[in-house]
């Protein structure tokens, strides 16, 4: 790799949390009545702004504010968040990137004190010069978030690769004017990923694979 710097996003790249997302909304449905999503309909449902992904799971915001649900969500997620495992082979790509001088961070769409909490759960800390993550729970958009990041590296845009496992990392890769690869085991599926026009991988192994 020609790149200096590695920007990674946390949830469904790093971290294997979908099973805990889907139990997770599905609880919310579930208590109002409403039908809870499949795997393949959360992957299809799946986008930011959250909001509107609740809309079109199945929520009503003229009956209740969001705030309501995105709340009851973060708590439900908070009790089980410590029970994901990384992604296969994150650890072992983590290490190579840091072995072969290659700095690293995330940038997350968690609200930051959770997000700093789990990489100390996981032991990750060694591996980060910097942990970016939201000051409230209603995960809007990273891209003013990366441009600050950016800035705090110092390193040129055309020397920074970012992961992640999202349209919206796409996006925040566009507006940040960095390389992108896409990661289909997360929140989003390899259908939705091929549409953004960047390489789509299957395994964080192809990373550090010919």
């Amino acid at each position: 790799m020609n790149y200096k710097h590695i920007i990674w996003d946390w949830n469904g790249t790093l971290l294997n949390d979908r099973w805990l997302c889907i139990e997770s909304i599905n609880n919310l449905l579930k208590n109002r009545g409403k039908p809870v999503l499949s795997e393949k309909d959360y992957l299809a449902y799946f986008d930011f702004p959250v909001r509107d992904y609740y809309v079109r799971a199945g929520f009503n915001f003229t009956q209740e504010d969001f705030k309501i649900p995105a709340l009851q969500f973060i708590d439900l997620y908070d009790k089980g968040r410590k029970e994901c495992h990384l992604q296969e082979n994150a650890l072992k790509v983590l290490k190579y990137f840091q072995e072969n001088g290659i700095s690293q961070s995330l940038l997350s769409a968690s609200e930051e004190s959770i997000l700093n909490d789990m990489v100390d759960h996981f032991g990750l800390r060694e591996y980060f010069s910097e942990v970016a993550g939201l000051n409230n729970h209603y995960a809007a958009s990273k891209i003013d978030l990366g441009k600050k990041l950016l800035g705090k590296l110092a390193i040129l845009p055309d020397e920074v690769l970012m992961i992640g496992d999202t349209k919206h990392d796409h996006e925040v890769a566009q507006s940040l004017g960095v390389d992108i690869i896409l990661y289909d085991q997360g929140h989003f599926p390899g259908y939705r990923l091929e549409d953004c026009g960047c390489r789509v991988i299957s395994d964080l192994n192809e990373l550090i694979t010919p």
